[in-house]
């Protein structure tokens, strides 16, 4: 599904990250795992096609896109849940219709997809309360329900559980997972929780300091990863 070449990107003229070569087949679930600052969110952006990268090439199904990003109806098979959405100031049922409104779906079929993707979120009983007035697990929930009422081929996530409890963490992992499983959607996963990263995960990557060290499967990183820095940060969390 992608092909990422010799890519740099720069901000400023200063490199934050560097890819020699990565491909993320169709379907993949891939964690990216590394230090605050090392250029996960920069590649989440890349794939998003929210910037062209400075130099390289990134194709998408095929197509080269690395100077232009492709037309609306290749790019709305791609969404992102940032690590912090902010919600419309309107209810949590209008939050979740928003983004099907503005595609031009029938009312009726836009009222089925929200009151399902609610009823899987745990949201559907919040439905007419404000968004605004949501916890922040529920608000991290609201933000998965937007980016899934779209039903995506490509889910990006940058640190979908940060900050959440332990229930919270389930529910959230527990719609990754069945979304995955029904409808074979390609999911990276950029997280600090290197457990996460093992439970879901099919592919592990390993960033630092914007170089991009290591992708490889899941099982083979954890037992015996191909890089020093992989292994080194690995130690941290006791493994």
């Amino acid at each position: 599904m992608y092909l990422l070449q010799e890519i740099a990107h720069s901000y400023q003229g200063r490199c934050v990250l560097t890819i020699p070569e990565l491909t993320i087949p169709s379907g993949q679930v891939l964690a990216v795992l590394g230090a605050s600052g090392a250029g996960k969110s920069t590649f989440l952006r890349l794939l998003n096609f929210l910037e062209p990268p400075s130099y390289g090439r990134l194709f998408f199904q095929g197509q080269a896109y690395s100077q232009q990003p492709p037309p609306l109806p290749v790019r709305r098979q791609v969404t992102m849940v940032f690590q912090r959405g902010l919600p419309l100031q309107l209810s949590v049922w209008q939050n979740v219709a928003y983004p099907l409104q503005l595609r031009g779906l029938a009312a009726d079929e836009i009222a089925q997809r929200v009151e399902q993707i609610l009823a899987r979120v745990g949201l559907l009983a919040l439905a007419s309360q404000s968004a605004k007035r949501l916890s922040g697990g529920e608000l991290q929930r609201l933000a998965l329900a937007r980016a899934l009422v779209l039903r995506p081929q490509v889910l990006l996530l940058d640190e979908p559980t940060a900050h959440l409890d332990v229930k919270n963490v389930q529910v959230v992992e527990g719609l990754l997972q069945e979304e995955h499983a029904t409808r074979n959607v390609t999911i990276v996963l950029v997280t600090h929780q290197v457990a996460q990263a093992k439970r879901l995960a099919q592919q592990v990557a390993f960033v630092q300091a914007g170089q991009w060290l290591e992708s490889t499967p899941t099982e083979q990183f954890f037992q015996q990863p191909q890089h020093p820095a992989s292994a080194d940060y690995l130690a941290l969390f006791g493994l």
